[in-house]
């Protein structure tokens, strides 16, 4: 239960974007340019320290956009570059979008507190990591939920179209 101090409100949230792991980013790309209609909002090659922590050999990333859609695709070079197997769930993470500086941080000590309570058990027992803030000034945090599926929460300034991966 929220109370008034909470700015940790769920009628706020809003979904960023969905990224996918690919092993061929240039033909994902023309694929989801293709079925979905999507253009390429922008492109990185350059990441920051939490980034190749979590995602070891990532190379290359891709915003795409269709409608209020947004897709990240990524890959992580030759050696992390084979497709999974068929019957495996191949999304990343959903990246979530909260309005402040000051929600971030509240949604990021209620991951702590729920975790803490001991009324859950997660698959990947992995805390949520720092909020850590990219050179533009994006705000973001990684966390798990009970069945390890990963969210980011990020806070984009002043409206910022993208955020690095």
């Amino acid at each position: 239960m929220l109370t008034r101090a909470d700015d940790a409100d769920p009628a706020r949230l809003r979904v960023h974007h969905i990224a996918v792991q690919t092993g061929d980013l240039d033909g994902s790309i023309s694929w989801y340019e293709e079925f979905f209609g999507a253009e390429v909002a922008w492109t990185l090659d350059r990441f920051s320290d939490l980034s190749m922590e979590r995602l070891p050999g990532l190379s290359g990333l891709a915003e795409l956009t269709a409608g209020e859609l947004r897709f990240h695709l990524f890959t992580r070079g030759s050696e992390h570059g084979a497709p999974p197997p068929a019957d495996t769930n191949q999304f990343q993470h959903v990246c979530v979008e909260v309005a402040s500086s000051e929600e971030l941080r509240s949604w990021h000590a209620r991951w702590h507190s729920i975790r803490n309570s001991g009324k859950y058990t997660f698959t990947r027992n992995i805390p949520a990591t720092d909020i850590v803030v990219d050179s533009d000034g994006v705000e973001s945090f990684y966390a798990y939920d009970t069945n390890g599926v990963e969210f980011e929460f990020t806070h984009l300034p002043n409206g910022r179209p993208g955020t690095e991966n």
